[in-house]
């Protein structure tokens, strides 16, 4: 696997989880402190790193990488800033329908924020509903301990020109002129 050099899987192994995969069999694990079997993401200063600088520090599988990161409103880089866009989404369990966690979608700029150029660089911010697990203080020491419920799961990927993911789909230019049309605000036309 691309940028995991650190982790000796098998040959063949693909890591592709799906949103509630994340939440359930990695997030839910590391906020209760259980082990993930296997340990593949590693733990990242999410705002230490620019997007490109993530080959060999994240787990990489194909063109995303993946890190556990703590839960931070400040999500400026050297070179830029993570900006969220639209709405949280609910993440649900399959069988029952329950919301297991939530997802924030992020883009980064280069530049200082509010201003900055837009970039292909995309990032799903997972983390668990607020209530799903919290810090105690231990009986024996009366400390608090680590609340690891401030912790999210990164999936950060480079978008593809055309804005979709998806190697095997092409767009037409025409699609492609529609999808840039969300930029017109940021076009200054001749009076």
């Amino acid at each position: 696997m691309a940028g995991s050099s650190n982790v000796n899987l098998p040959p063949g192994f693909r890591f592709y989880p799906t949103d509630e995969e994340l939440v359930v069999h990695f997030l839910r694990r590391k906020a209760t402190l259980l082990p993930c079997h296997p340990d593949v993401i590693p733990d990242l200063d999410l705002y230490s790193f620019d997007p490109w600088e993530l080959e060999g520090k994240a787990l990489g599988e194909g063109n995303q990488w993946y890190y556990f990161s703590r839960r931070t409103q400040n999500r400026i880089t050297n070179n830029g800033y993570w900006k969220v866009v639209g709405a949280d989404e609910p993440i649900n369990a399959t069988k029952n329908g329950r919301k297991i966690g939530i997802k924030k979608c992020l883009v980064f700029y280069i530049g200082e924020a509010p201003g900055g150029s837009k970039t292909n660089w995309i990032m799903h911010e997972y983390r668990l509903p607020e209530g799903a697990s919290s810090s105690s203080r231990s009986k024996t020491t009366g400390k608090a301990k680590i609340d690891y419920s401030k912790w999210v799961v990164c999936r950060v990927y480079e978008q593809s020109c055309g804005g979709n993911n998806d190697a095997n789909t092409e767009l037409s230019c025409l699609d492609e002129v529609f999808l840039s049309l969300d930029d017109l605000d940021e076009i200054s036309l001749p009076n």
